[in-house]
């Protein structure tokens, strides 16, 4: 008789389960940075729950002055100083690690990057390590010939691979063959804390400020923000646009907002530590990008309360729903931006409201404590198998 259909005895007086031992997962990267999938990261490893996981970090190199200030505390760390998989250094990393993975007896390897995954993912089933995840949370849309062939030589070592949306796991199953079954979709949170008593936007004002937290690469079409940004000040005079990030593609930028002569109306920030503080000053926050996964700085900009343009590409659609959250916009399409950007402007209400669904949403579905227990889970359940 199934145990759930089971008559029941109440003489009997049921003891308290087993606590179960804490799941064992080192984590493995080239280096922290205060990018996307390194700040996701970081949360994970400081706020999973040490009764349910217990954490470690391999840093492949990891040796630069921001990468070690940002190693986390309660966790071991080891660094590598591996700058290239073929090499002699490479081989006596090998040696290293295993003598970590000794110490440390994780039950799961979880790799970020190709690199890690290339050179932790055998070396992990070497090694007698349970459980090997690997995680890919873009849409795979910078891959090469080479690293696919790469790739599929890794798979045999790999039990599951992460991805935190649902196109993401299309990608994967479509274009580069993973069985369905072991994909698995684990969506990013936010530290909604950090955005409390946050005023809602005000698109009323004389001056109304739009901001775009984003690194410099072609990817997010920065330049792209910028031509829309020529034509949307002639017709709405009252705008200014400030860029927080910094990248490879700065020079090239610099060079474009000189030849759209967008003076002072257009400002490209550098990076900002403080993208909290950065967004209380903005009103309307864009993200202008070519692609996406599962944008962090969107989670920003709705935890922030902003009203939100995004892209219609990656799981933007998804997370902010359109005309309720927010507006979604094509991709690659200035002037449906700028026509966005004429509504939250038009319509202050409306923009306001924008932003406080937004919010709710964030808070509701969106969490960095819901994000941490969907891993947890996760581990659990990869473990128990």
């Amino acid at each position: 008789m199934s145990a759930l259909l089971a008559p029941r005895r109440p003489s009997v007086i049921a003891l308290p389960a087993p606590v179960a031992e804490p799941v064992k997962v080192c984590f493995m990267i080239d280096r922290l940075s205060r990018a996307g999938t390194e700040s996701q990261l970081l949360a994970l490893v400081r706020e999973l729950d040490r009764t349910r996981v217990q954490p470690s970090l391999v840093l492949l190199d990891g040796e630069d002055d921001l990468s070690r200030a940002l190693e986390p505390a309660d966790c071991p760390v080891i660094r590598l100083g591996v700058r290239k998989l073929l090499s002699v250094s490479a081989t006596r990393a090998a040696a290293r690690l295993r003598s970590f993975w000794r110490e440390q007896r994780p039950d799961v390897l979880q790799t970020y990057f190709l690199d890690a995954a290339y050179f932790g993912a055998p070396l992990a089933k070497a090694c007698g390590i349970k459980r090997v995840v690997r995680v890919q949370n873009n849409l795979g849309y910078w891959l090469t010939g080479k690293h696919r062939v790469l790739g599929r030589c890794v798979r045999p070592f790999v039990d599951a691979m992460l991805t935190n949306t649902d196109a993401g796991k299309q990608a994967l199953v479509e274009r580069e063959r993973h069985r369905g079954d072991r994909v698995v979709v684990l969506e990013n949170g936010v530290d909604t804390a950090r955005f409390n008593r946050f005023m809602f936007p005000d698109t009323s004002k004389p001056r109304v400020r739009v901001g775009c937290v984003a690194n410099l690469r072609p990817v997010k079409n920065i330049d792209g923000l910028m031509r829309a940004a020529k034509s949307a000040l002639e017709r709405f005079p009252r705008l200014t646009f400030d860029v927080a990030g910094d990248g490879e593609q700065r020079p090239e930028l610099e060079r474009l907002h000189a030849e759209l002569g967008l003076g002072d109306r257009f400002k490209l920030r550098g990076s900002v530590t403080d993208v909290a503080g950065f967004l209380r000053t903005v009103d309307v926050a864009v993200l202008p990008s070519h692609s996406e996964g599962m944008s962090n700085a969107l989670l920003e900009y709705m935890s922030a309360g902003r009203a939100v343009i995004a892209t219609d590409v990656g799981a933007n659609a998804q997370v902010l729903r359109h005309g309720k959250d927010g507006l979604i916009v094509p991709a690659g399409d200035s002037e449906a931006l700028v026509g966005a950007l004429g509504q939250m402007l038009e319509n202050p209400m409306r923009a306001a409201a924008f932003g406080s669904s937004a919010r709710r949403r964030v808070e509701a579905e969106y969490s960095r404590d819901a994000m941490c227990r969907r891993f947890e889970a996760f581990y659990r359940t990869i473990t128990s198998n």
